[in-house]
């Protein structure tokens, strides 16, 4: 029962949480484009991961003191992941993928023109596309880690 009591554990699986579902309803805003699947999927405004690690942090620092060699450790896995948020995962992942994804309907298209209009009478296997959305832009990163530290302060009284 004593996990039930971990108030960092609690409030940065709340803020994961919290930033996962808030996605829907801003991208909503910001496009008039509903895609609740933007709940599940990675990348977008605003950054989960900076909001778990944000929020982990702030809790060990509210508990445990920013003095604590357990905050230090937090505060720095914290940097690591925000910094991994926008650098090598949105390279990586995100910007190779629109590449190969733009290579690949080209090629499609270049193969569908040399064989021919007439032999297009069958079923075609769709192409599943690469997840472009990896990484993030540096905003999302900020309001993530923004949304955690907002959360764990919120939270706090409540355990």
């Amino acid at each position: 029962m004593e996990l039930f009591e971990n108030f960092p554990l609690w409030v940065a699986l709340i803020a994961i949480t919290f930033a996962q579902f808030v996605k829907v309803p801003l991208h909503l805003i910001a496009t008039k484009e509903f895609k609740p699947g933007l709940a599940f999927s990675t990348g977008g405004m605003p950054s989960s991961h900076s909001a778990a690690v944000t929020a982990l942090s702030t809790g060990i620092g509210i508990e445990h003191g920013v003095t604590s060699g357990l905050f230090a450790v937090s505060c720095i896995f914290a940097i690591i992941i925000m910094f991994d948020a926008t650098g090598i995962r949105r390279q990586a992942g995100g910007e190779q993928a629109i590449l190969l994804n733009m290579l690949a309907k080209d090629f499609h298209r270049f193969v569908s023109e040399a064989k021919g209009w007439s032999k297009k009478g069958g079923e075609y296997e769709k192409q599943k596309e690469l997840k472009e959305l990896l990484g993030h832009q540096p905003i999302e990163v900020f309001f993530g880690g923004l949304t955690g530290i907002i959360l764990a302060f919120l939270l706090f009284p409540l355990f």
